[in-house]
């Protein structure tokens, strides 16, 4: 059986194809990782440091070509899809420095000469599983870490970003590592799972189901797993808000890059009287984002399911404020879209819908607000617009999510700082930064004793 990737601008555009390897091949390729693993570990620190430098540079040296690779392969705007490349070299650069860190502590014995250490200590191979969205980040902030320790790494892609994973395997391997270090293996279901049964530690990043079925298998077998799922997130704008910004703000974190991030916004909460003018300046703005900005969805499926879950929203009385249509043109394109009445118990208020659509919430006052940001399955990242820094920090207490930003949209991540949900959003430990460094590693403690009398 061969997988393909299709360009969702141009269906009929074959982006790239490889055949599943099954089940056999991603043991064998675990396998070769785990001999592997050892001489990687022994190369130390400025070995470490060196590969994962090169691979930044490569990165740079190859910068338009992977921008254009992911524009066509996972339909990301040019200017996004720059970012992203920039976005990649600099996380490779940030984690070349992490094998000079210290990796432990030194403490008094309780009595007596000798010393007492901590240190950590890679776990082997990492199974890394990542979706097509961010197809050269996520994988980079998984690898870029696991590797800076000294793990080895088998990644299994997206089927939807085989091509970006592929050409990122091959700078990788051109920037020196040594063979079997760093692998990426395409798959499907099947081949997800025989690498989560395999590996010694392990990462995910994808839907709900799939999320849980890997945290299962994973804890089963007693070793670390950490998995990003859904996200449900809210915006909550105040009456002091400056709402123009505001509106741009928010129309960038519902309809930038089609809506496809986990941390994009999904539901916008307006108090009191920022309501009408809110409501006004979003229509607004959502009528504004063009291609260039918004881009394809990721395929039909994904296209359909949105178009049919805003008609049945309508059937119940939800009003689409804007869009809700299908452009005449190729390609999974929807036009970004705001909705309000929707019904409590409509999939529109609960589920994540990964497109360029958002719900329109009005609520009396902060409290209310924050209650109904809350009322989630999961929530990865929350927004709060306000000029009212007591009314900013209320928020940010009391919101339960992963990550609150302030006068900025929902969509920013700082790689270097601890990225993860909360609720059924994310599970186990937190992904970039030192987090990511301290997920990757085990702690081991050593008592160092002379030898012989006094």
């Amino acid at each position: 059986m061969t997988i393909r990737s299709y360009n969702p601008a141009d269906p009929a555009d074959l982006v790239a194809e490889a055949p599943r390897p099954g089940t056999e091949a991603v043991e064998a390729a675990v396998a070769r990782a785990r001999a592997a693993q050892s001489g990687w570990l022994a190369a130390g620190a400025g070995a470490r440091s060196a590969a994962l430098t090169r691979i930044a540079e490569a990165v740079e040296a190859h910068a338009e070509e992977l921008a254009e690779l992911v524009v066509r392969e996972v339909g990301k705007p040019i200017a996004e899809a720059r970012g992203e490349v920039a976005r990649t070299a600099a996380i490779w650069r940030y984690y070349a420095q992490a094998p000079f860190a210290a990796s432990g502590e030194v403490h008094e014995t309780a009595g007596g000469p000798g010393l007492l250490l901590t240190r950590r200590r890679p776990y082997g191979v990492a199974g890394l599983i990542t979706p097509w969205n961010f197809p050269l980040a996520i994988p980079t902030w998984k690898a870029a870490p696991a590797l800076a320790v000294g793990n080895s790494v088998v990644l299994k892609p997206s089927s939807e970003a085989i091509g970006v994973a592929r050409r990122l395997g091959e700078l990788i391997a051109g920037a020196g590592l040594p063979a079997d270090v760093f692998t990426v293996l395409p798959g499907g279901g099947a081949e997800g799972g025989t690498l989560v049964a395999a590996a010694d530690v392990v990462s995910f990043t994808g839907s709900t189901g799939v999320g849980r079925q890997v945290v299962r298998t994973a804890t089963e077998r007693g070793i670390p797993v950490q998995a990003e799922l859904g996200g449900l997130n809210a915006a909550i704008v105040l009456p002091d808000a400056d709402i123009d910004q505001a509106a741009a703000h928010l129309a960038n974190a519902i309809a930038g890059y089609a809506g496809q991030k986990c941390t994009a916004t999904s539901r916008v909460v307006a108090v009191g009287e920022a309501y009408e003018p809110l409501r006004a300046a979003l229509v607004k703005a959502l009528a504004a984002v063009d291609e260039t900005s918004c881009g394809p969805v990721i395929n039909e499926a994904t296209r359909d399911e949105i178009t049919a879950a805003v008609a049945s929203a309508q059937e119940v009385g939800a009003e689409v404020l804007t869009g809700g249509g299908v452009p005449e043109r190729d390609g999974w394109y929807l036009d970004p879209t705001l909705v309000a009445g929707v019904p409590d118990d409509h999939p529109l208020r609960r589920e994540e819908f990964f497109g360029p659509i958002a719900v329109l919430h009005a609520a009396a006052d902060l409290d209310e607000a924050i209650a109904i940001a809350n009322d989630t399955p999961y929530t990865l990242s929350a927004s709060v617009h306000t000029r009212n820094l007591d009314a900013a920090l209320a928020a940010a207490d009391r919101l339960n999510a992963g990550m609150i930003r302030v006068n900025a949209p929902s969509s920013g991540v700082d790689f270097h700082l601890p990225f993860g949900g909360a609720k059924g959003a994310s599970h186990g430990a937190r992904e970039q930064g030192q987090a990511a460094l301290d997920f990757y590693t085990q702690s081991r403690t050593v008592t160092l004793l002379p030898a012989g009398g006094a």
